[in-house]
């Protein structure tokens, strides 16, 4: 018919995928589906508490003393 049926275009391209370009879709719609719920979930928690525990230091408290020996003045009560 054609002598060069190779080069011919058909209005219907072949759209067809294999069974491993299925595969690799599903795989990355459920990893970037669960990746997003666990960063949900992640962001919706409430901060832990860190109370006394091991490790943590508080910020330094420094006496009304040593305020007033730098310069500043005491405030007075209105």
């Amino acid at each position: 018919m054609y002598p060069y049926s190779v080069l011919s275009v058909s209005p219907y391209p072949n759209s067809a995928l294999s069974v491993g370009q299925y595969a690799i879709i599903a795989v990355v719609v459920v990893l970037s589906l669960s990746a997003w719920l666990i960063l949900v979930f992640t962001a919706g928690r409430e901060p832990r508490h860190r109370g006394t525990a091991a490790g943590t230091t508080s910020l330094p408290q420094q006496p009304r003393a040593q305020e007033q020996e730098r310069g500043q003045p005491e405030r007075k009560a209105a």
